[in-house]
């Protein structure tokens, strides 16, 4: 690794999920060689157990119970994303790559590997996802946000802006850590009206 990279500031969390315990001890030993701090879990289930979830996830799409699928994986981009829409999620398979590696990006998965993955190819995954997280960190500083969208534009114009306003509503409260009166300020609201959003979306606030 460079010396410019080991500058950032120090590495977030980082979950790994991946049914091969074997495969994911090996992944885990690796980057926290790298200076990560790495949870594993071996399921959807137990990835959505982890709290607080880290904004780094490194996630195979065939889990448990449907290891032959990409289904598991799929909703646990789509949950690991709505509790956290900042996170940027790398996908492995080694499942009809080219249709699983469209829907995961579609879902806004961050990269996407086959399997076999060298793992240069995975540590370059992952840092370079992890550099990404940083500067974010430095555009929220300075008041602004990058969004990834992902809308069908054939279900019309309401439901399109409306997509775009939960993404932005969710994504300017993980901005302010779940604070409702920030998050407000920076929308130009008042907090009586951010509440009105929350629950037009069914955002649901965490609680220490």
């Amino acid at each position: 690794m460079n010396g410019s990279f080991l500058a950032t500031p120090e590495a977030p969390s980082l979950l790994i999920v991946e049914d091969d315990k074997a495969l994911a001890s090996y992944l885990a030993s690796v980057m926290e060689d790298d200076g990560y701090r790495v949870i594993c879990a071996h399921s959807r289930a137990e990835a959505l157990g982890i709290c607080p979830q880290p904004l780094l996830a490194l996630v195979d799409l065939g889990l448990p119970p449907a290891e032959n699928s990409i289904s598991e994986g799929l909703f646990l981009i789509d949950a690991l994303l709505a509790c956290e829409p900042h996170s940027k999620i790398i996908v492995i398979t080694g499942q009809d790559e080219e249709s699983s590696a469209f829907e995961a990006v579609r879902r806004g998965a961050f990269d996407f590997l086959s399997k076999p993955a060298a793992m240069d190819d995975v540590k370059s995954a992952i840092h370079r996802a992890r550099l990404f997280l940083h500067h974010e960190k430095q555009l929220s500083e300075s008041g602004e946000t990058r969004l990834h969208l992902t809308i069908r534009l054939a279900n019309g114009p309401k439901d399109s802006a409306d997509t775009v306003e939960e993404q932005i509503v969710r994504s300017t409260l993980a901005d302010s850590k779940g604070n409702v009166s920030e998050a407000a300020k920076r929308l130009g609201l008042v907090r009586e009206n951010m509440y009105y959003y929350l629950k037009k979306y069914g955002i649901r606030l965490q609680r220490a």
